[in-house]
């Protein structure tokens, strides 16, 4: 009766957990990424729902923000009303970063999907984003 596994079970056990490893960390990557992308959706969103509130009140857009990593601001009025305390920043801000620009009666606010989309021609930091809204919704 042996009392021992030999280097070929001991090759194949080491293989195997190997294996289940690296496909661990491949699913923790992605899930990594549509989180990200899911918090990024959702900052546009409260910053598409600031500026919309914002025009019914002045009948303008916002004219400008700022959004990067180290914005402090958010979006007030000359009246004193505060529509977004402070502007949320990008999950990844040293690398991408929110864009926001307007026309008046239009805007566009962007950012950059790391699990894909199309190109909205505007620049997010690091690369062109890829997820953009304006006043009617998604462009």
């Amino acid at each position: 009766m042996k009392n021992s596994f030999t280097l070929i079970e001991i090759l194949v056990v080491a293989t195997i957990i190997g294996l289940l490893s690296a496909g661990a960390s491949i699913s923790y990557s992605q899930f990594a990424k549509q989180s990200r992308d899911a918090k990024r959706k959702a900052d546009l969103e409260q910053i598409r729902a600031a500026l919309e509130m914002y025009y019914s009140n002045n009948d303008n857009f916002y004219p400008a923000l700022t959004i990067n990593c180290s914005s402090t601001g958010g979006i007030t009025d000359t009246g004193g009303n505060t529509y977004l305390s402070s502007i949320p920043k990008d999950p990844k801000c040293n690398i991408y970063t929110y864009y926001y620009s307007t026309t008046g009666s239009n805007y566009t606010l962007g950012a950059y999907l790391e699990t894909g989309g199309t190109s909205c021609g505007v620049s997010c930091g690091g690369a062109n984003c890829n997820y953009c809204l304006g006043p009617y919704g998604q462009k």
